[in-house]
């Protein structure tokens, strides 16, 4: 398997397993990323996931056999490899579950575009990041929207362009990491935050991570419009009205249970 995929009660814990080759990509992962990913049920028993890789690195991007194999392509073929890629980094984007991104040793090309879909980015201080399609005649295409919409255009412009490798503390800086931590700490601010998840109403996570996609892509107006149904929704939803009682009642909500 090249995709480990442990359930922890409430956590799903993922683990890309190819630390011969760094984790990197290749037809094979990115299927089996695709499939955990769209499998992920809003009403089941995952609450929140947690994404890291096995060894050294986390992920350094592209294969060397499946890029060697790339060079061969036709246009229609690379097409049909590209689609099956961005696919994938949809599925984790629109996961319906948050996913905490766990970045150790480097994260390169495609792997830094798995941290870009991530909701929430724990970095080891040493950690590594470069977007570095260019140095290789290529383009962060495919990883281009969700890099471009956690870091800015001004940050791509630059990262972008240069493929230089930049730490850990410079991608806190620019959005694309939440937390930076020593290596031997990971996990426990990682598991901060997954207390701070569960221990949150299921729905209305759900709900936040839907509503930030939706207003940042819609005209002032149109958002507006959308957070006030949003918001009316979940007042009079069993949630919604269990959360609220609970508070005015001083008693834990259900989902503490």
């Amino acid at each position: 398997m090249l995709l480990l995929i442990e359930a922890d009660g409430p956590v799903v814990r993922i683990t890309l397993n190819r630390p011969d080759v760094r984790n990197a990509f290749n037809e094979e992962l990115i299927a089996e990323l695709t499939t955990w990913a769209e499998s992920v049920s809003p009403t089941g028993p995952a609450r929140v996931a947690v994404l890291s890789g096995a060894g050294k690195v986390f992920c350094a991007g592209a294969d060397l056999a499946w890029m060697s194999k790339m060079a061969a392509y036709t246009h229609d073929e690379n097409v049909r490899d590209a689609r099956a890629m961005a696919r994938m980094f949809e599925a984790l984007d629109t996961l319906p579950i948050p996913l905490i991104g766990r970045i150790h040793g480097a994260a390169l090309g495609g792997g830094v575009g798995l941290a870009a879909v991530c909701d929430i980015v724990v970095a080891a201080d040493d950690a590594m990041f470069a977007f570095t399609e260019v140095k290789l005649g290529i383009l962060p295409a495919v990883i281009s929207p969700y890099a471009i919409a956690k870091i800015g255009r001004s940050a791509a412009r630059e990262l972008f362009m240069t493929g230089a490798r930049f730490s850990a503390e410079r991608a806190r800086e620019i959005g694309l990491v939440h937390a930076v931590a020593d290596a031997g700490d990971l996990d426990r601010v990682i598991a901060k935050y997954v207390n701070d998840l569960v221990t949150s109403a299921p729905e209305a996570v759900a709900a936040a991570k839907r509503l930030i996609a939706e207003v940042a892509n819609r005209t002032r107006t149109s958002a507006i419009e959308y957070s006030i149904d949003a918001i009316a929704e979940r007042r009079v939803s069993a949630e919604g009205q269990e959360g609220m009682a609970a508070f005015l009642g001083k008693r834990p909500p259900s989902w503490l249970k």
